[in-house]
């Protein structure tokens, strides 16, 4: 980031809504999407992302959203469509069903693309619209990469089985590990679907560049198997401590039922645990990792979103979800925003009312991009 000689100045973002008013939106959109047979959807989501863009305040200045809902129900309706054709065709024939399954495949990066460029070109602040310059090209390198793994991993897989009746041998072996080589594969193409993007994100004359290595992306993933190692063995010993003593010391019909109740207490501490530490974890590192990592000629990001803050209110947001079946859900949508979006600053390399003065001079092709699009996608990818 270029200052110039001048002193950087940080914005900071500030989520205002409210659970209520929040509430109100989404209980209207759940029913009326349901009384439409999910027609309503499209318009369902601009409502909620106007609300949320418009909460959104980067300095004293709101964010905005301008999406046509008519426009997304036209890409919604192609998207079911193929969705439907798909199931038709599987109905029928599995080989038909495949071939439809290669053709959405086929055409999958595209509608990514498109949905990425039609989300940015009507997001606005201060009156200029975000750009997505990332090429359709980019975006099939990216998706295709996905595919190429597992359909690779899936045929070793298949030509490293044991046949039927044959002693196991090299090719058992390499054919247990396929999963886990996979899943090695997860942080390098997060990292790429993730540099696709933040790499071409534009507004006025600033285009963004992403910084961060794939090294980075495994180092949190590293860090996070390590503390799920951790939770496993600290359960482990609890374990090994809690339920002889529940088995009754290993006296005959001693403590089997109370043995099985608290070997169900621990599988679930377990599985709470992962998702809510080691998820925490993870997505408050790469929250910091990708947006610290992105700038623009004058525009940067300081993002620092902890862990502890995080874990806390997953915590508490499902908690109260369960207790109230499902009411609690838009105030935790809420919650979860103010936290992760002001754990950011954006740090302006040169004064941001010069900046936008002189973007707007030249901020002419977001409309365009819009506009471009002709069913207006926006999947939620």
């Amino acid at each position: 980031m270029d200052n110039g000689g001048t002193t950087p100045k940080s914005l900071p973002v500030r989520f205002v809504g409210s659970g209520s008013e929040y509430f109100r939106i989404w209980i209207v959109n759940l029913l009326l999407t349901l009384v439409t047979i999910g027609l309503y959807y499209p318009f369902a989501k601009v409502r909620r992302l106007r609300y949320l863009h418009g909460a959104t305040e980067i300095g004293s200045h709101a964010m905005s959203f301008h999406a046509d809902p008519w426009k997304m129900l036209r890409g919604y309706l192609l998207v079911a469509a193929m969705a439907g054709a798909y199931s038709g065709a599987n109905y029928f024939s599995p080989t038909a069903g495949l071939v439809a399954l290669l053709i959405v495949g086929a055409v999958w990066p595209a509608l990514w693309h498109s949905s990425m460029r039609f989300r940015l070109a009507n997001t606005g602040w201060r009156g200029l619209r975000f750009r997505f310059t990332g090429s359709r090209g980019g975006a099939y390198a990216v998706m295709l990469s996905w595919v190429l793994i597992v359909f690779v991993f899936a045929a070793l897989g298949a030509l490293l089985a044991p046949e039927r009746g044959s002693k196991p041998g090299l090719g058992d072996v390499l054919a247990g590990l396929l999963p886990l080589i996979v899943v090695g594969f997860v942080p390098a193409l997060l990292w790429w679907v993730r540099r696709y993007q933040h790499d071409h994100y534009a507004l006025g004359g600033e285009a963004s560049r992403f910084s961060a290595g794939v090294g980075s992306f495994y180092g949190v993933f590293a860090l996070a198997a390590l503390m799920f190692l951790g939770i496993i063995a600290v359960i482990g010993v609890a374990a090994a401590f809690l339920v002889p003593a529940l088995f009754g010391g290993g006296k005959a019909g001693g403590g089997l039922g109370a043995g099985l109740v608290i070997a169900g207490v621990l599988g679930v501490l377990l599985y709470l645990a992962v998702l809510i530490l080691v998820g925490a974890f993870v997505g408050a590192r790469l929250q910091n990792l990708v947006w610290n990592g992105t700038r623009s000629q004058h525009i940067a990001f300081d993002s620092r979103l902890t862990m502890r803050s995080l874990a806390g209110l997953t915590m508490k947001n499902w908690l109260l979800i369960v207790l109230t079946v499902g009411l609690y859900y838009p105030f935790a949508t809420v919650a979860m925003a103010r936290l992760r979006l002001q754990a950011v600053q954006v740090v302006f390399a040169v004064d941001p009312d010069t900046l936008v003065a002189v973007a707007s001079q030249i901020d002419e092709s977001a409309a365009g991009d819009a506009a471009g699009d002709l069913f207006g996608f926006d999947i939620g990818l």
